[in-house]
């Protein structure tokens, strides 16, 4: 089987690699044809050289260059010796010393970016007394809340005559004693100019200023929400704040004004003190 000729075009593909290499590989004498037709030219290999092929892309893989290569076949030597692999064990080595730095830099680096985004997109703030429209219950999820709002809150709010003053300030708040991303019981606030008659669905009454707020930008859908509540929570652990109250989630834009929802801004405030 091992006298069978393949032509050099099959004996490429069948080794993955291009007559392109194995014309240089030719040129440099690693890997001759068994045989040149002296009229056409053409090249042919045997399937027994397919083993050597092997053994040229594992040297390769191991850091041996093809002139190493070259010179370890003009010897007629079938493996590098002792001092070869010395040298590339030490070669080697180097590389991985070289690469475990750029990784602790990478990483260093990213820290710095991660530590300098998070300082841009927080802010620390004070939150003004107001009246707010209150309503609670419970949402399958956030995807939900737009809905709620425009559907069931925003009409009973006109409903009650309520004004809003601008810019406006609605917030939702979680009753839940633990987070979930279903069957969120909730509290949606929307300031108001005045309080009017309390409805079946709405309450009103004065929310107490907050002198110290760590506020936090976040874009995208709702579903994210938990992932910034996580980080801004950690941030204040971080910078010795202690949390007194619920976090509120602030709808700058959303489903009623923005159909991309990546685009969608929910600032989040967090009520801290030292």
């Amino acid at each position: 089987m091992n006298q069978q000729k393949l032509k050099i075009g099959d004996f490429a593909k069948l080794c993955g690699v291009t007559v392109k290499t194995l014309r240089h590989y030719e040129k440099l004498g690693i890997l001759i044809p068994k045989q040149v037709d002296r009229y056409s030219g053409y090249r042919y290999y045997s399937v027994g050289q397919m083993q050597k092929m092997a053994m040229i892309r594992q040297f390769q893989a191991l850091g041996l260059s093809l002139g190493e290569i070259a010179a370890l076949y003009q010897k007629e030597a079938h493996y590098p010796n002792q001092d070869v692999i010395a040298i590339k064990m030490s070669e080697t080595q180097a590389q991985i010393d070289q690469l475990q730095t750029r990784l602790q830099q990478l990483q260093a680096m990213l820290k710095s970016r991660k530590q300098i985004e998070e300082m841009e997109g927080i802010t620390i703030q004070s939150l003004p007394a107001c009246i707010v429209a209150s309503y609670q219950g419970v949402i399958k999820n956030y995807g939900e809340l737009g809905l709620l709002c425009c559907n069931v809150i925003g009409p009973e709010m006109a409903r009650l005559g309520c004004e809003c003053p601008e810019p406006g300030y609605c917030f939702t708040r979680e009753l839940n004693k633990e987070h979930s991303q279903e069957n969120i019981s909730i509290e949606y606030c929307e300031m108001v100019k005045e309080a009017k008659r309390d409805s079946d669905l709405i309450h009103f009454y004065h929310l107490d200023a907050v002198e110290t707020a760590i506020c936090y930008k976040h874009y995208g859908p709702y579903e994210g929400l938990y992932d910034s509540y996580s980080n801004l929570i950690a941030f204040a652990e971080k910078e010795g704040y202690l949390v007194i109250d619920t976090p509120r989630a602030v709808y700058v834009d959303g489903i009623w004004n923005q159909e991309d929802s990546a685009k969608w801004l929910t600032i989040i405030q967090l009520p801290v003190t030292r």
